[in-house]
């Protein structure tokens, strides 16, 4: 059960999210780049679109636990929190580090920060105002289908 406060500000409210038909129909048409050895996920967020990546791809999923922002997309610290172990990745030379959301990009340049220097790693999140999002547009909070309400 989530103790946060629901905000009131109508800019900050939850938003409807495209359905699941519609992400799963887009990453179809995305275009990965290529040779990528296995998707890491940022959770608790980027797990559900993490696990649609490695499956379209064909490659592993390993998780990374960050905490930053609340259910509302709003910063819960100053900075990023690691909450898990940094999960090994065997072989891999080059990941898409992937989240729901990109807002600030703390929560990913927190995960990269983890990640051996070596691995090449690249970004993909479902939605923000940023060229390696599926839905391209401000990022604000939504319900994705995979939700509870």
């Amino acid at each position: 059960m989530n103790s946060t406060p629901r905000p009131t500000d109508s800019a900050t409210r939850l938003a409807k999210a495209p359905d699941f038909k519609e992400i799963v129909a887009a990453l179809a048409q995305w275009q990965f780049p290529g040779n990528i050895d296995g998707v890491v996920a940022i959770a608790a967020g980027g797990i559900v679109p993490g696990a649609l990546v490695a499956q379209k791809l064909g490659v592993g999923l390993k998780v990374i636990s960050i905490s930053y922002r609340n259910d509302y997309n709003e910063p819960q610290f100053a900075q990023p929190k690691l909450i898990s172990s940094v999960p090994g990745l065997g072989g891999w030379r080059r990941v898409l580090l992937v989240d729901d959301f990109c807002v600030s990009g703390k929560s990913w340049e927190m995960a990269r920060a983890q990640l051996p220097a070596g691995v090449e790693v690249l970004p993909f999140v479902l939605q923000g105002d940023v060229d390696f999002a599926l839905f391209r547009r401000p990022a604000r909070s939504v319900t994705w289908p995979w939700s509870a309400e």
